[in-house]
Parts: C-alpha cells; sequence; structure tokens
C-alpha cells in the first residue's frame, strides 16, 4: 500500500468516526469519571470512550488525512504525526493520572488497544515505508 493511499484511508476512518460520535443516537451516552466536558459523551459501537473533544480530534485528524493524500511528503508527515500522537495517547491511557488528559477527553479501556493499533500502523508508513523500495518490488 502506498503512503498516500494510507493517508486518505485513515482521514477518512477519523472523518467517519468523529461524525459517528457526533450525530445523535449513533453512539450510545455514557458518563467518563474524572472528565470535565461531558458533551456528546457516549461509547462508539459500545466500546470505545469519546466526548466532543475526543470528536473534533477525529474529524481534524480525518481532514487532515484526506488534504495529506495528496503527496507522499505530507502523507508521510501525517503518518509520522499519527505515529506519535496515537503513541502518546497509548501511554497516558495506561496511568489512572492521565487517562482522561488530564479531564478533557477519555482515553482508557478499549481506547488504550485502538490507539496502540493506529499508531503501529503509522509508524510502518510514516517512518520505515519505503515508496520507491515498494514500487520497484511491485514491478
Amino acid at each position: 500500500m502506498r503512503t498516500q493511499t494510507f493517508s486518505r484511508l485513515y482521514g477518512i476512518a477519523f472523518l467517519v468516526v468523529g461524525l459517528v460520535g457526533i450525530i445523535p443516537g449513533l453512539t450510545p451516552a455514557h458518563d467518563h469519571a474524572g472528565v470535565m466536558i461531558d458533551a456528546e459523551s457516549g461509547l462508539v459501537l459500545g466500546l470505545f470512550p469519546v466526548n466532543i473533544l475526543h470528536d473534533i480530534l477525529h474529524i481534524a485528524f480525518g481532514f487532515w488525512g484526506i488534504a495529506a493524500a495528496r503527496s507522499y511528503a505530507a502523507a508521510r508527515g501525517y503518518a509520522r504525526a499519527v505515529a506519535l500522537t496515537f503513541g502518546l495517547l497509548t501511554l497516558m491511557g495506561l496511568f489512572p493520572a492521565t487517562r482522561t488528559i488530564f479531564g478533557l477527553m477519555p482515553i482508557y479501556g478499549h481506547d488504550v488497544w485502538l490507539h496502540a493499533l493506529l499508531a503501529t500502523a503509522a509508524t510502518h508508513f510514516g517512518f520505515m515505508h519505503r515508496e520507491a523500495q515498494a514500487r520497484a518490488a511491485a514491478i
């Protein structure tokens, strides 16, 4: 898979997840302990804790991914940012003191393994995948 395709797919996925989180009725309501901002608090797919800030973050990463897919350099930069951001969120979700990003967004439970998976794939495309080598191998 090309880095630009990765960026486009991640962008679309983040955009869809962000929109699902804010459309009433699609995300079951849920109170998150320790989160000060409870607007649109819920569980996407009944598993992943979100609130309005979390949804806005997903939507922002969605638009960014779609826009970054226009060039290899932008897509690679996007993949690196996703890898670092979601790697940090994975670590923060493991510790009780930071599992709500200081009371702003819930990042606990199933979010931890999902963030780790997202960061792992993004690490491949952002830091290890070489576009020219992949094209040469396909020929």
